[in-house]
């Protein structure tokens, strides 16, 4: 059964929900659409405080595994990609 909420997906809570809903991205479907790095874009350009565990748990939501990992297996990756696309933490 497919997620329904944010707040249903592995990693994001009410909290995350909030500021993603925030920044536009409402349902898992409109994050799936954005991605993980580009919904972290914009969340910072929206002002919000995403911080780089959050990032970790975005990535995670999409790929279901926990952030932990997602820290752990892929931060490189995503830290390069943030700063290709000129993204400042």
């Amino acid at each position: 059964m497919r997620a329904q909420h944010l707040s249903d997906l592995r990693n994001l809570g009410p909290k995350s929900a909030e500021m993603l809903a925030a920044a536009g991205i409402r349902t898992p479907d409109a994050l799936a659409e954005r991605g993980a790095l580009d919904a972290f874009i914009a969340l910072k350009q929206a002002g919000l405080p995403a911080s780089l565990n959050l990032l970790w748990a975005l990535e995670g939501a999409l790929s279901d595994r926990d952030w932990r990992t997602v820290a752990r297996d892929d931060k490189l990756r995503l830290l390069t990609e943030l700063e290709a696309r000129g993204v400042r933490i």
